[in-house]
């Protein structure tokens, strides 16, 4: 289906009354672009780790919306919608208050990213979507399968950050241990982590549909909730580890933390992330952008860490460190 955008270039002032006007005329949804930083408040209930960085707020905002009648007559609508527009200026700025008029076409955005996620290997570890047939993939003896749909999580496996993950995992996973993943998403590393022999994993994120995509995601593997538990949380705001105990686990400590996140939040963590190593623990920590390497080094020296060993994956750094002593 083919839908009608309209967009409206004004101030941020106006918005709140342009939408009310907008809602009268009959139009039952929004998009709002503009420069206003996000709020603390916004940032964590849309999970965003580190707040993009925007031009300075000009104070010009884009309101649209979408049409998808093919009985209403936009031209009329249009016209009706300037009219409104006119009244409004006569006691608010609303700025040059043009309406641009065109065409978007219906998809389904949530899983049109699909047919981009195909069938990949590392070394024996066959990564394959859930929606593709296993007699479709090409299988060798000794290979280890593993099954993913990240939903709406990140992580397919395919991202350069995850595959340095992986890589260490493989080199440091002996059988038995126990791993920590911190900021789960899709479990993809923790699926691997059993799969390569670790005794149990435990998973935490702080948005709660990457628990349920574990969750999910582990069953599919044939990985039962014994071998890997996932919590919503987020280790930064957590002062006390027995709060991992009362969240399912029975050991404080474990012999590999591994995080995949950004180097912004990887920095803050290396201060948290030793009370959850046992003595001589790993730390992988990858998500780091080449720029950000030596912020994230200090940081862990400074913390007790010795960094064993840095790979990189184009733009991408991953650092395994040894905690030696405890801050």
């Amino acid at each position: 289906m083919i839908w009608k955008k309209l967009t409206i270039e004004t101030t941020t002032e106006a918005v709140d009354m342009i939408s009310y006007t907008l809602g009268e005329l009959g139009v039952e949804g929004i998009e709002v672009e503009d420069k206003i930083p996000l709020s603390e408040e916004d940032r964590k209930a849309m999970f965003i780790d580190i707040l993009p960085e925007l031009p300075e707020d000009d104070g010009v905002a884009l309101i649209s919306c979408y049409i998808d009648d093919p009985d209403r007559d936009v031209g009329a609508f249009v016209k009706q919608l300037q009219e409104e527009l006119e009244q409004i200026r006569q006691f608010m700025d609303i700025g040059i208050g043009t309406i641009t008029v065109g065409e978007t076409e219906d998809k389904d955005w949530i899983n049109n990213w699909k047919e981009y996620f195909h069938p990949f290997r590392l070394e024996n570890i066959l990564i394959k979507p859930t929606w593709i047939d296993a007699a479709e993939v090409e299988k060798q003896p000794g290979d280890i399968m593993v099954e993913i749909d990240p939903g709406t999580a990140f992580g397919t496996g395919a991202h350069e950050t995850t595959k340095l993950c992986i890589a260490q995992l493989r080199k440091y996973l002996n059988g038995r241990q126990e791993v920590f993943d911190v900021g789960c998403g899709s479990g993809i590393l923790s699926i691997i982590a059993v799969k390569l022999g670790a005794r149990q994993v435990f998973g935490m994120d702080i948005d709660p549909l990457a628990v349920e995509a574990s969750y999910e995601n582990i069953a599919v593997n044939h990985i039962s909730r014994e071998q890997a538990v996932f919590v919503q949380g987020n280790l930064l705001e957590e002062s006390d580890p027995s709060a991992l105990i009362s969240a399912g686990r029975l050991e404080k400590q474990y012999d590999i933390v591994v995080a995949n996140i950004l180097a912004d939040v990887i920095i803050p963590l290396s201060a948290k992330v030793g009370q959850y190593l046992k003595p001589e623990g790993i730390f992988i920590a990858s998500g780091i952008i080449n720029t950000k390497e030596g912020a994230v080094r200090e940081a862990l020296t400074a913390q007790g860490f010795q960094i064993i060993e840095t790979t990189y994956m184009k733009d991408w750094v991953c650092m395994t460190a040894q905690l030696l002593r405890r801050k």
